[in-house]
């Protein structure tokens, strides 16, 4: 057990607290069994580090942070790790990257049931479906989701200013007065561009130059990795769900032609359709259905867009930035909590509200008949009425 300890150690002595994730205090930590899953790159384990060395008192040297990928496994389970640590006084375990142990749900299913006084908080994929694994794990775990940056947190990671974060319904109220006062520290367009092309994740701070190819990777490592342990992808699965996630990538939003689709790749509708909706778990696309539509893994999709703008530009060198305008908004609002759906006329429809989406000189045309509409402006630093600037809604995580 040592030779994790000192992995440990090693670890925390680079985890600062000058940034938190606004997750962390949405998360109730007194739960035995907790878990957070969020695309790779989002930070889950930065806060699971910063929550072990800043927020146990004096619990601290009875925690324990191990990475389900470390070779440690190689020759000891998850269930005997677990026993040794709470034999040894432990009260809290940390596993990051769970999905890539064997049986991972079987053996937390064994450390809920076999050791009660043992704290279990674990990260896993996007793609991973908690809740379906080998063990039911449905009455034990409290389950979380970890997205990318908000604009707000981004502004905050980056050094620039720091904001609370805005409602919705502060948004539709009291837009004006408060992208006033946000204009009057900041300049928030040549910000908000930045974060369009290179700030969902924190590895922004890495190097600007370095964070499309980063992310190139971590599209690669989200295929051929957390799919291939999650859903049992092989090299051949894993070629044509990067085929299909190019093409979708080319027109987003993209309204599929599923039997198209099949034809070009050489893939059965029904396997278009997994294959969408799987990259949707692992936090690659969104996809969006008409209001008043059951939802299906069944049913093909409305639109689908890719799940951030950073994918948008590590995908395609220029995206189109109408597209760019539509994936940030519905992005920032399903990371918020809601349930958006495509209306008969508008772009998105929210909380009984119609959002039509354009540049600055966008007009209500398309929607003035409907009861209760909002226009996400683009190129505004403040709007006026039912016109809001776009990168407001930034602002509501």
């Amino acid at each position: 057990m040592e030779v994790i300890l000192n992995f440990q150690d090693i670890l925390l002595r680079n985890i600062a607290n000058n940034f938190r994730r606004s997750l962390h205090d949405q998360i109730n930590w007194d739960q035995r069994m907790i878990g957070i899953k969020g695309p790779r790159g989002a930070g889950k384990t930065t806060l699971l580090l910063q929550h072990l060395k800043y927020d146990l008192g004096n619990q601290f040297g009875k925690a324990l942070y191990v990475t389900a990928d470390h070779t440690w496994f190689y020759n000891h389970s998850l269930l005997d790790t677990a026993m040794d640590w709470y034999q040894q006084g432990g009260e809290v375990i940390f596993i990051d990257e769970v999905h890539k142990y064997p049986n991972w749900s079987r053996e937390l299913k064994n450390i809920y049931d076999g050791i009660p006084q043992l704290k279990v908080i674990f990260s896993a994929s996007s793609a991973l479906d908690i809740y379906r694994g080998q063990a039911d794990l449905s009455r034990r775990v409290i389950s979380y989701s970890l997205p990318g940056l908000s604009f707000r947190e981004y502004l905050i990671f980056a050094g620039i200013a720091s904001f609370s974060s805005i409602s919705f319904d502060d948004i539709q109220d009291r837009h004006r007065e408060i992208s006033g006062d946000i204009a009057s520290t900041i300049r928030p367009l040549p910000e908000f561009a930045k974060y369009l092309k290179r700030g969902y994740l924190p590895i922004f701070t890495e190097g600007e130059n370095e964070y499309l190819p980063k992310l190139e990777q971590i599209i690669d490592a989200v295929v051929d990795t957390d799919l291939a342990y999650v859903a049992s992808y092989n090299a051949g699965t894993a070629a044509k769900v990067k085929k299909l996630l190019a093409v979708v990538a080319e027109s987003v939003p993209f309204k599929p032609n599923i039997s198209a689709l099949s034809s070009k790749l050489d893939i059965s509708r029904d396997r278009i359709l997994e294959y969408i909706y799987q990259l949707r778990d692992a936090r690659l696309l969104n996809v969006l259905s008409v209001a008043g539509k059951g939802v299906s893994r069944l049913q093909k999709p409305d639109k689908i867009f890719l799940e951030n703008t950073n994918l948008s530009y590590a995908i395609h060198p220029v995206p189109d930035k109408g597209n760019l305008r539509e994936t940030f908004l519905l992005g920032q609002l399903l990371n918020t909590g809601f349930d958006v759906q495509e209306p008969a006329t508008g772009d998105f429809l929210v909380e009984g509200v119609t959002i039509e989406v354009g540049g600055k000189n966008k007009t209500a045309k398309q929607v003035r008949e409907e009861m209760s509409y909002l226009i996400a402006a683009d190129d505004i630093e403040t709007g006026f009425g039912a016109k809001i600037p776009l990168w407001l809604f930034g602002f509501m995580y």
